[in-house]
């Protein structure tokens, strides 16, 4: 799959890896590859970000993902789902705080690297979740006929999936109705 990656795409991959090294976690998560889109320049993903404002909140995309870590990756649909059963997830979160002090629901996300593998061999793995969307990018290029996967088949795979990168992305404009409509404008 990865020799149908542009160089856009592949620029998206190799700077989610170093948001993986810099943050000191196991494996690259979606989150990751959300950052490298952002960290991209002259590209059709950084002009729908320019496009739909989201290049200007970049810090406040950041501060949801941390928001989101410290909530043990829980999305706000999650804590809706929780309170709807009488759970307050903020009180959780400021609890296990209190004991194990800030960030401790973050965690390394992501699973430890075998021995011999991992980034100590200079390989970090791509979580189920990140893989899923390097798989739906390739759907969605393969559906709108182009030969190439490019980084805005990976913008649109992650705004088209369920979790806490979608919610950060949609909370911030950024649905994928809009953003394909940004990148691919009709004829």
């Amino acid at each position: 799959m990865f020799e149908r990656f542009s160089r856009g795409a592949r620029a998206v991959v190799t700077g989610a890896v170093g948001h993986a090294e810099r943050a000191g976690v196991g494996a690259i998560t979606e989150e990751h590859m959300l950052l490298a889109l952002l960290d991209q320049e002259g590209t059709k993903a950084s002009f729908a970000f320019s496009a739909l404002g989201v290049s200007d909140r970049r810090a406040s995309v950041e501060a949801a993902l941390e928001d989101a870590r410290r909530r043990g990756g829980l999305s706000q649909a999650d804590g809706e789902a929780l309170a709807g059963l009488g759970i307050d997830l903020g009180a959780i979160v400021s609890r296990v705080e209190e004991t194990h002090g800030a960030g401790a629901l973050a965690g390394d996300r992501g699973p430890s690297p075998a021995p011999g593998k991992g980034w100590r061999s200079g390989h970090r793995p791509f979580t189920r979740e990140a893989k899923g969307v390097l798989e739906k990018s390739l759907r969605i290029a393969a559906g709108r006929r182009d030969r190439t996967i490019g980084d805005e088949h990976i913008l649109l795979a992650l705004a088209v999936g369920r979790g806490v990168v979608s919610e950060v992305l949609a909370s911030h404009g950024a649905t994928y109705e809009s953003l394909e409509r940004a990148m691919f404008p009709p004829a």
